[in-house]
């Protein structure tokens, strides 16, 4: 039966999320039930296309890459792939009709991490992270309105802004890994050597910016996402509130991160402000 495959393709889902991403786990557990599966799909789908061009260094990643983006639009087009990541996946698209050029576009920029070391203008750096989280979340915005295209269209910036808040974090908090390891500098003008407190004081700017105007579209989410978006927001919060206290010189040597306790303190936080209507 069929429904045996779909079953084992959305737990093979649910395990990348749970194994990958302790924080996008935990957040996603705050999700309503009617929903939750298939952000786990989503977020399957993105590990997958993205641990080809990070992790995978002993193999021919543009192969991979390519071979995997085929059959991406196979099983979209067939509704079915023997890839239980791209089968789960390719049935959120055609549930929630996830237009191709959202994740196209994710695409795009997953393959640009295959050659593309730096982002030296300010266009380059804002394509890539539309690809790379804009779309990431326009999708997921895409499950959290049930197919309500108003809703959508509403929501529309503000979940791109909450995408691009979460993935510039992500970028600063990963300076020294993504410049040592994977020779990338993705701010313009801030690689590992550049960056200084003038610099690094700009991008938090920039980002909690980017939190302000994403925060007053989670207020306007439907009830069954509210609360798991808002544990997401907070957690990516706090990690931005540690990084604008450490040192660049800092963040330049280590990695920072929340523990796992604070995290779950952080969850009773947005349950608390959650039960009082404080979001």
């Amino acid at each position: 039966m069929k429904a045996i495959f779909d079953t084992v393709s959305y737990s093979c889902s649910k395990i990348v999320t749970n194994s990958y991403s302790t924080s996008f786990s935990l957040a996603s557990k705050m999700l309503s039930d009617s929903i939750r599966q298939d952000i786990y799909n989503i977020y399957g789908f993105v590990r997958f296309a993205d641990e080809i061009v990070d992790t995978f260094h002993d193999y021919n990643k543009e192969t991979l890459f390519n071979d995997f983006e085929k059959e991406m639009y196979k099983a979209i087009e067939n509704k079915i792939s023997l890839n239980p990541i791209l089968n789960s996946f390719q049935k959120t698209v055609h549930q929630y009709n996830i237009p191709a050029e959202l994740y196209e576009a994710f695409m795009k920029s997953m393959r640009l991490d295959l050659h593309k070391s730096d982002y030296l203008t300010e266009k380059e750096y804002k394509d890539y992270i539309y690809g790379s989280a804009d779309v990431v979340g326009l999708m997921c915005l895409k499950v959290f309105v049930k197919g309500d295209d108003q809703r959508y269209n509403d929501l529309k910036q503000s979940a791109m802004h909450l995408g691009s808040a979460f993935q510039k974090v992500n970028f600063l908090r990963d300076l020294k890994a993504d410049y040592e390891d994977l020779n990338r500098t993705y701010f313009p003008n801030a690689n590992l050597n550049q960056l200084d407190e003038s610099s690094k004081q700009k991008i938090i700017k920039e980002i909690e910016e980017d939190f302000e105007r994403g925060l007053s579209g989670i207020l306007k989410l439907p009830v069954e996402a509210k609360f798991g978006v808002y544990t997401a927001f907070i957690y990516y919060k706090k990690l931005l509130n540690k990084l604008k206290k450490t040192p660049s010189l800092e963040i330049k040597n280590t990695r920072i991160r929340v523990p796992n306790y604070q995290k779950f303190g952080l969850l009773a936080k947005s349950y608390f402000d959650y039960r009082l209507n404080l979001i």
